[in-house]
């Protein structure tokens, strides 16, 4: 009897094996591909990383290990012969090769990416001669220093002082201004913001540019011109340039220059008002006329 309920119930788990087997069977989904369990895990994630980071921040763990990490690497790259062996100077004239290397603050045989290339262009350019300076590094021992440096224009007097003036106007600081008694003065208040559009007016007639010692900036509007034989040459507010041309054209018929004058006055588009040096009488001379 138990024998015969043993085969039946061995023949009943045959046939539900079988069944079972042509049956589609139910698809496992891992638990890490689990929407709900990603979605815990990022919330998870995401507050930890800025916990963290925010520990990170305010500890000023991030800057030290930053700190650390950027010496170590200087230090590694100072053994592998990365140093300061050789400065090359681009452009350099005014200003002296001691003056540059002391507002580099560099010595041979410093780490050469230890270097603060922006803070020395800094240094560099509040030198007096500096308009504007890069620097750069070649690695893996040499750094490079390029200047543009200011043109001295003029020498400018006010409250009877003088300056040394650039293309802009800008004083320059020098304290040797005999070096530059050939350049030619400009004399009032804010002489030295219109000199270079004067300059580049007078320089259109190179033989008279050659005369020219002085220039006084008057009423804020015009100029009158100081030649070195000292003749006052009076330059109209509107169109210098024109007027400049016009009295080129009287030396080269009358020779003006050349006569005992102390004023040309050239205020006139049509005429040129000649004072005579020993009388206060005006005399005119007008073009293709000799006098």
């Amino acid at each position: 009897m138990m024998f015969r309920k043993t085969k039946k119930t061995k023949k009943a788990n045959k046939k539900r094996a079988a069944a079972k087997r042509g049956q589609r069977r139910r698809r496992v989904i891992p638990l890490w591909r689990n929407r709900a369990v990603l979605a815990a895990l990022a919330v998870l994630a995401a507050g930890s990383a800025v916990g963290g980071g925010v520990w990170m921040w305010q500890s000023g763990w991030l800057a030290r290990a930053a700190a650390d990490g950027k010496r170590q690497i200087i230090a590694a790259t100072a053994r592998l012969s990365f140093t300061v062996q050789e400065i090359m100077v681009v452009g350099r004239d005014q200003t002296s090769r001691k003056a540059l290397l002391r507002a580099l603050r560099l010595k041979r045989g410093s780490p050469i990416l230890a270097f603060d290339l922006e803070a020395a262009r800094g240094r560099l350019e509040d030198l007096p001669w500096v308009r504007s300076a890069s620097v750069e590094r070649i690695l893996p021992d040499t750094i490079v220093l390029r200047v543009v440096e200011r043109r001295a224009l003029a020498l400018w007097q006010r409250k009877g002082q003088f300056s040394l003036i650039d293309e802009q106007g800008t004083v320059i600081p020098e304290p040797r201004l005999a070096r530059f008694s050939r350049l030619p003065v400009v004399v009032g208040k804010d002489a030295s913001v219109h000199a270079a559009d004067l300059l580049k007016t007078l320089k259109t007639q190179p033989q008279l540019m050659t005369r020219v010692k002085a220039a006084v900036w008057i009423g804020g509007r015009r100029w009158n011109v100081r030649l070195d034989n000292g003749i006052d040459v009076r330059l109209p507010e509107d169109n210098a340039a024109g007027a400049w041309a016009r009295l080129a054209e009287y030396q080269r018929l009358h020779k003006v220059l050349a006569r005992d004058v102390r004023v040309l006055d050239l205020r006139f588009p049509d005429r040129l008002i000649v004072r005579p040096a020993k009388s206060p009488l005006k005399a005119q001379v007008k073009p293709g006329r000799e006098t």
